[in-house]
């Protein structure tokens, strides 16, 4: 509405100001001095959210669309950015509009108190690994004390039972004691879902035995129950993740484990949690006074397979390469153990530790141990049967003499030295 076409048109101040909604003294002082003068345009060297800062924002949102602002607060603060987090979060908000939207219902907070109950999940990664050029599967392991949220995260490259109880003990380790329940999904490397029950396998069992704690799982489409280790997931992919590559493409598995190691203890266990109101470090210190100890064996999460030696060759195959062992075990059952992790595999035979490879890549690879491969060539000549020699006996020649076959066949004798010349032993000098 133009307020002097309403005023042209009769109406009051009162009328006016109800209409538009502005007081009656701002109505009167336009209608007195006119209106007020336009917003002031400051020129682009004088903001602090510049045209330079503003592409920045937008090429690292592009990029990644769910960057948290503090991460691009940060990569901005890097290159001489003077402004604060609310400057960012104005320009955020106008290139991409707020990141979550309200739920379509209402959830509360399930409350558990200290040494509780510790939540645990993978989260698939395998998006960044190809976008780094690596050739094999991305998981990250992620566990988290309930009341203290004391976290790890462990990258790795499976999420198979021996992986899981890895990432646990680790866990446990990490924490320096062990809590009453572990949650966790319907994982099928742990138990089988028998309609809404879910049945532990014996190796799950055993696992939990040995630490004293208990496994259990959600109900069936109830993924938010153990929404502690979930919400996580998602900083890590919209905050750890994307500053880990800002910094450099990471060339293995060890660099992201060590960078998360100092990552959540400055952004996490340092910072005062919004739920709790306290830091997780702090709040863990009161935590293990009431978590059970850790056991005084380190339970083994290694792969452990029984294998039989070829009853030819001293050979055992592993993922399709043939790795050596010593001739004497040729036929015997041995064991093969792998450590989570590790490329490095020991074969047992009879409890006693006879070969130890690294592992190779690719199929129909054959790799010797030096030791093993002497005394394989040791048996092999030992056990070859000698091949006969022939020495030739010679004499004063005689003279030839025909062949009486008959009118018509008359022949010379064959001259059966010049024929066949003689066989002469490798191992004799050859007579001068």
């Amino acid at each position: 509405m133009n307020i002097k076409d309403l005023c042209e048109q009769g109406w009051t101040i009162k009328e006016i100001a109800a209409g538009t909604g502005f007081h009656s003294a701002a109505i009167s002082k336009y209608l007195k001095q006119g209106p007020p003068p336009g917003r002031r345009e400051a020129p682009d060297s004088a903001r602090v959210m510049n045209a330079r800062c503003c592409e920045k924002v937008r090429s690292l949102i592009e990029a990644h669309p769910m960057l948290l602002g503090i991460s691009v607060l940060g990569c901005l603060v890097a290159e001489g950015f003077e402004g604060g987090c609310s400057t960012v979060t104005r320009e955020l908000r106008r290139i991409r509009g707020p990141r979550f939207v309200a739920a379509d219902r209402v959830s509360v907070p399930i409350h558990t108190d200290p040494g509780e109950e510790a939540q645990f999940d993978f989260c698939n990664l395998d998006m960044w690994a190809r976008r780094w050029g690596w050739d094999h599967p991305l998981r990250c392991f992620g566990m988290i004390m309930c009341w203290s949220r004391d976290r790890i995260w462990w990258f790795t490259t499976a999420e198979d039972r021996h992986h899981t109880f890895e990432g646990v003990v680790r866990f446990f380790e990490h924490v320096g004691g062990i809590p009453a329940a572990c949650r966790t999904d319907r994982m099928g490397a742990l138990g089988s879902a028998q309609g809404r029950r879910f049945v532990l396998h014996p190796p799950t069992i055993a696992f939990a035995a040995h630490h004293g704690t208990k496994i259990t799982s959600c109900k069936a489409g109830d993924a938010k129950r153990k929404g502690k280790v979930e919400r996580p997931f998602r900083q890590l992919q919209a905050t750890f993740l994307p500053e880990l590559e800002a910094q450099g493409i990471p060339a293995g598995l060890d660099e992201p484990d060590h960078r998360a190691v100092v990552w959540l203890d400055a952004n996490v266990h340092a910072a005062e949690s919004r739920v709790t109101g306290a830091r997780p470090a702090d709040r863990a210190v009161v935590e293990l006074a009431f978590l059970s100890p850790l056991p005084a064996d380190r339970f083994d999460t290694a792969y452990v397979e029984t294998r039989r030696v070829h009853n030819i060759v001293p050979f055992i195959s592993i993922d399709g390469a043939r790795y050596s062992v010593p001739p004497q075990i040729l036929g015997q059952r041995v064991e093969i153990c792998r450590a989570v992790g590790s490329d490095r595999v020991e074969i047992r035979w009879a409890g006693r530790l006879v070969a130890a490879h690294t592992l190779v890549a690719g199929r129909h690879v054959e790799v010797w141990d030096p030791a093993h491969r002497h005394a394989a060539q040791t048996a092999a000549m030992a056990d070859r049967p000698q091949r006969p020699v022939l020495r030739l006996v010679t004499s004063s020649p005689q003279p030839a003499a025909q062949l009486a076959l008959g009118e018509g066949f008359d022949v010379e004798a064959v001259d059966l030295a010049q024929r066949y010349p003689p066989v002469i032993d490798a191992d004799e000098e050859t007579a001068p």
